[in-house]
């Protein structure tokens, strides 16, 4: 059976990640990179030289695309740089694409996105990484699926540091919210970070310098009844992640340090399972595995469009003197 043709964009530090995860899999070749950056490109390979002996190197994706045959694309670039990338990789017929967060910095990418990989039955994997950490796995299919909270009634987000700003680290947390919640989200509400109160779009630079997109504190409504609280900010404290997911016979804490169920005066540990491949990597290798057998994952393209709506519902909703705005946003 011939091997599945691997193509990563976006070579430096997070690509590499992403190319991690194809190591040992025996049904892939990691066919080719792409980078504007030759030096970049070059580490790459010889990074991986070892294990496939033939990448090939592009500067410019188009050629990549037409030249290689691939099976599965990687998209590994700035924030704002992905909406073309799949829809171009979509377009030229791969199977399968795995995808950085956030999916997009707009809904008009967003729902660009959707539409490409719909039309060419491509399957879309966003990189909201909790999803493949084991514990928070756990913690979602079999404590809180299990019932073991009682009905979810609200979740709780909370991030703070240098990277909580909404696009960087802060698709994470709502995301985190939304996989919680298990819905679609109605309605949203929200304040920014004092000092950006005209910031109406996206003006980051791809995730690199805290000041050019907010913080903000919001709240969403789910159509099944879980409402979320997103508490993100301040920038300036220090880091943290976390998420408390609170339901009619209990609580949980979870962060990336550890989880625990708290019932009444009790306060139970939720154990870590053990996974060879987590993360990133486990997110590639899913990939791989629907590629090759069929399936759908457990970040799917149409999670990741909540997360986009709600972001940018945020913004909207500061606009809009912090009030009520309804979701999916009007197409423009």
């Amino acid at each position: 059976m011939a091997k599945l043709r691997v193509g990563v964009i976006g070579c430096s530090g997070i690509g590499t990640t992403h190319a991690s995860g194809l190591v040992g899999l025996q049904n892939v070749e990691l066919a080719a990179g792409c980078d504007f950056v030759q030096s970049t490109l070059d580490a790459f390979k010889a990074k991986y030289q070892d294990n496939w002996d033939n990448i090939s190197l592009y500067t410019n994706h188009q050629e990549m695309l037409a030249a290689e045959n691939l099976d599965i694309v990687t998209v590994a670039t700035s924030d704002h740089r992905h909406a073309d990338l799949v829809v171009d990789a979509a377009n030229a017929g791969v199977k399968g694409i795995f995808c950085e967060k956030p999916m997009a910095t707009n809904v008009e990418d967003a729902d660009r996105m959707l539409e490409a990989t719909n039309k060419n039955g491509t399957i879309l994997s966003i990189d909201h990484t909790r999803r493949w950490q084991p514990l928070w796995r756990r913690t979602r299919d079999e404590i809180v699926g299990g019932g073991q909270i009682g009905d979810v009634v609200y979740v709780i987000g909370t991030l703070s540091g240098g990277r909580a700003m909404l696009f960087r680290n802060g698709t994470h947390c709502v995301d985190a919210i939304c996989y919680f919640a298990d819905s679609d989200p109605e309605w949203v509400s929200a304040e920014l970070e004092d000092g950006y109160e005209d910031y109406s779009e996206y003006k980051g630079d791809g995730g690199h310098n805290p000041s050019t997109e907010p913080s903000a504190h919001g709240y969403i409504h789910f159509a099944n009844g879980v409402r979320g609280y997103y508490a993100g900010g301040p920038k300036t404290s220090q880091s943290g992640f976390r998420a408390e997911i609170v339901g009619t016979n209990g609580y949980i804490l979870i962060s990336d340090r550890g989880a625990t169920i708290h019932q009444g005066d009790s306060v139970e540990s939720i154990e870590t399972p053990s996974w060879e491949i987590t993360g990133i990597p486990a997110g590639v290798q899913e990939l791989v595995k629907l590629v090759a057998e069929g399936g759908e994952p457990v970040s799917p393209g149409t999670e990741g469009y909540k997360v986009v709506q709600i972001i940018i519902g945020f913004l909207t909703s500061q606009q809009q003197d912090n009030g009520k705005v309804k979701l999916p946003l009007p197409r423009g």
